[in-house]
């Protein structure tokens, strides 16, 4: 584990570590602990405040040495904002600041889970700071030939509440998971096979109440995967599907998961430019969400059975390739002309989001790189959401704004179904307008759930960022493993209406 986090009732003013974290808002107003460290230096706080004001805006960060009069060696502020205005979103993106301030030290101690409003959850804004230090605090440095990771190795949350350790415990698991996934989407697909991020899957999950069954090429024929079989017949690497099963005892509901896997993409003979291609091994962020959140179901206690599905393959570009004109029988008998090789995920999450439906849950919700179409609609830090079922819709929506992942719904028009119809299968994987490419996607996809409450989350956009963002950090985000685990903590039924 990165860090080990601890619930302390020692004062601010004897804990002994290296950097004390304490809140400020807005117009230097102190948060909790501040009085009293403010006291034990003199008004020294205040004066260093005032000196290089810092006035307490969200973010801003001030180092003040203590001189030996604390049980810290310096004290960091950092700004909140306005006090009432604090939410969960705020703390987690402040615990970032602290790891990123707690680099070279050793321990650190923080009163931040106590400095949200008195509507905030003391649990909540526990878990926010713990998975900001965590999640902010992430490096990858697998192959740096002279890594200098952080040395930060303990956090104490100060403070008496019992919710605080719940919160903690809650945090450190979500956390770890979603570093988990940030490592395995930047990991080179040159060292992540198809069968290799199977095992990867297997290994996660090893005593996490999950039940894993991996499927084979010939397990895949029989199954009658086409599109799975499809796309990964230009590869040497063959493809594979994980199936997970999370049941506890007297669940009543079953929610379904699924995630695109496509370790590196391509484009097979419908080559993408080399510029495309920089990033492409991001392509399975969905199915590294979902099997991150799998991991965390027992240690949060969910008590609804939860399934899912994770097709993985490579699509690469060789004589064994599916050819632009091709027709794959999926899963559940429906026919797609492939016009386009790279729009290839629709076709592995065909036969998934099959293999769902037939399982009969509650709802279904996949996850999925999809369309550069949705990045055009939402930018790159925004995944667009698509559904079949309001009421259910309105519950992924609710889960990912409680843990700051945003999303936002698109339309799916059934007048814009023409634009899939082909002429010599049941519908083709490419539209023929050159407008609405995310939701002609999310269209094709439902032709697969059924009469299944559904709901797709294109992440393409966020599932990767370009340069550090508060608890984000280049490369990989791991986005959609917080929502996932939000939404099978909290799920219920949805009212189909």
């Amino acid at each position: 584990m990165p860090v080990t986090f601890v619930v302390s009732t020692v004062s601010p003013t004897q804990v002994k570590t290296d950097l004390l974290v304490i809140p400020v808002y807005s117009e230097r107003v102190l948060g909790p602990g501040g009085d009293e460290v403010d006291a034990d230096l003199d008004g020294g706080l205040v004066a260093f405040m005032e000196q290089a004001a810092f006035d307490g805006k969200e973010g801003e960060k001030l180092v003040v040495p203590t001189g030996g009069a604390l049980g810290a060696s310096s004290v960091v502020l950092i700004g909140l904002g306005k006090r009432e205005e604090v939410t969960a979103d705020g703390l987690r993106k402040a615990g970032a600041v602290a790891a990123k301030a707690a680099h070279k030290a050793g321990s650190a101690s923080t009163t931040l889970a106590s400095a949200g409003p008195a509507d905030l959850d003391m649990a909540e804004a526990a878990q926010a700071v713990v998975e900001g230090v965590l999640l902010g605090g992430y490096e990858y440095l697998e192959y740096k030939s002279d890594p200098k990771p952080s040395k930060l190795k303990r956090v104490s949350l100060l403070g008496r509440s019992g919710a605080l350790r719940r919160g903690m415990d809650r945090g450190t698991s979500v956390g770890t998971a979603v570093i988990w996934a940030r490592d395995i989407v930047n990991t080179p697909a040159r060292d992540l096979s198809p069968a290799e991020f199977a095992r990867a899957a297997q290994r996660l999950l090893r005593g996490k109440g999950v039940k894993v069954e991996v499927l084979d090429v010939p397990a895949l024929k029989r199954e009658r995967l086409g599109g799975v079989i499809g796309v990964g017949m230009g590869s040497e690497q063959p493809p594979r599907l994980v199936k997970m099963t999370y049941a506890p005892t007297k669940s009543n509901a079953t929610l379904a998961l699924v995630g695109k896997g496509v370790i590196f993409d391509s484009g097979g003979l419908s080559l993408k430019p080399a510029g495309g291609m920089e990033t492409m091994k991001t392509d399975m962020a969905g199915a590294a969400a979902v099997i991150a959140a799998m991991s965390v179901l027992a240690d949060l206690g969910v008590k609804t059975k939860v399934i899912a599905f994770t097709p993985m393959v490579e699509n690469m570009p060789s004589g064994s390739a599916i050819r632009p004109g091709d027709v794959l029988t999926f899963r559940n008998g429906k026919t797609a002309e492939v016009l386009n090789t790279d729009a290839e995920g629709r076709l592995i999450l065909a036969d998934a989001l099959a293999l769902a439906a037939e399982a009969k849950p509650d709802a279904i919700i996949d996850l999925a790189t999809l369309t550069g179409a949705c990045m055009v609609a939402l930018g790159d830090k925004i995944a667009g959401l698509m559904t079949n079922d309001d009421s259910w819709g309105a519950q992924v929506r609710t889960a990912a704004d409680t843990v700051g992942e945003p999303v936002w719904p698109l339309p799916l028009p059934k007048e814009y179904k023409k634009f899939i119809d082909s002429d010599i299968a049941d519908i083709r994987n490419t539209s023929t307008s050159n407008y609405g490419g995310a939701i002609t996607a999310g269209l094709f996809l439902e032709e697969f759930v059924g009469d299944v409450p559904w709901v797709h989350l294109d992440i393409a956009g966020p599932s990767r960022v370009s340069s550090d963002d508060g608890y984000t950090r280049r490369g990989a985000s791991g986005f959609g493993v917080r929502t996932l685990a939000e939404l099978a903590s909290r799920f219920h039924v949805p009212s189909r209406k």
